[in-house]
């Protein structure tokens, strides 16, 4: 009698426990469902479908759309954009390992300060943001005024409407995405590893590329996925500041859905953008448990 009212018990406990971990999982699983999983289907559904003569959707199956996205002229667009997205991925890396680096050395007291200096550019509207650079890049710009002013070149720089602007905008805006991810995977790095191999000999910089880069690796692979996937996507700053000339695939999306009103085969490129992001997402965490099995080991 006395077992059986233990097991009763335990089993009342299980629903409690059940009911409480479902209680706090069904706002999260409701945002995932409409925010992610019933749109993925949609587009998934139309993409499938034909254009109508005047737009919209008609409900017949095929499969032309996945073979007019094989077209070169869109493979062209696809190879640009990750040649573009790649640029601004590596040169965020460069940039944001030694600034996250230098952050962690500061005092602990100015290390927040730092961070809310590395995301202050987000409390500004992105479009402000944006048109700001168009202001330093032109022939009459800052940017080239003060080149000619101090003799350096003879006449203004052709820099906006060009690939390199784009770079230059989408650097700007996604460059404190790599910055915070590494400096989250760099503090959390036991010093005395590092201590460890200076006092076996190694240099400063073999202890930063055996010790402390390859531990921050997870969290740098975090920041280059985060600088990739909306420097890809991205078509305000291809539009603004490439001048409609550096077409990437979040312009191209965005004209099929608002201007050219094909939502089907606009459908398919999304549906590229979403598998790139789950393949890259598969790769950070394959990644990351090998370095973690890694240090285990070790």
């Amino acid at each position: 009698m006395a077992n059986q009212l233990s097991t009763g018990g335990r089993d009342a406990l299980k629903r409690h426990a059940h009911l409480a971990r479902a209680v706090f999982l069904y706002p999260a699983m409701t945002y995932v469902f409409l925010l992610m999983v019933l749109p993925i289907s949609i587009i998934s559904l139309y993409s499938f479908f034909q254009r109508g003569r005047y737009g919209g959707i008609e409900y017949v199956f095929n499969l032309e759309n996945y073979v007019r996205a094989l077209d070169s002229l869109y493979i062209e667009i696809l190879r640009n954009s990750i040649l573009i997205s790649l640029t601004v991925t590596l040169l965020a890396l460069l940039i944001g390992f030694p600034v996250a680096y230098a952050i962690t050395k500061l005092d602990p007291k100015y290390q927040n300060l730092a961070l809310i200096l590395v995301v202050l550019p987000f409390w500004t509207n992105f479009l402000i943001r944006t048109y700001a650079w168009i202001v330093l890049l032109n022939s009459e710009g800052i940017l080239n005024q003060s080149l000619l002013g101090i003799g350096l070149i003879d006449s203004p720089l052709s820099l906006l409407y060009s690939p390199y602007a784009v770079i230059i905008g989408l650097l700007y805006a996604y460059v404190p995405l790599m910055i915070l991810p590494l400096y989250s995977a760099l503090v959390k790095i036991d010093p005395s590893l590092q201590e460890a191999a200076i006092n076996l000999g190694a240099s400063r910089f073999e202890t930063l590329r055996q010790i402390t880069f390859p531990l921050a690796l997870p969290g740098a692979l975090v920041g280059c996925i985060f600088v990739f996937v909306p420097s890809i996507g991205n078509f305000i700053i291809p539009e603004l500041l490439g001048g409609g000339k550096t077409v990437m695939v979040g312009n191209l999306i965005r004209d099929q859905f608002l201007k050219a009103r094909d939502w089907p085969f606009g459908s398919v490129l999304a549906l590229f953008m979403v598998f790139l992001l789950v393949l890259l997402f598969f790769i950070q965490a394959r990644v990351n448990r090998r370095i973690t099995g890694e240090v285990s080991g070790g």
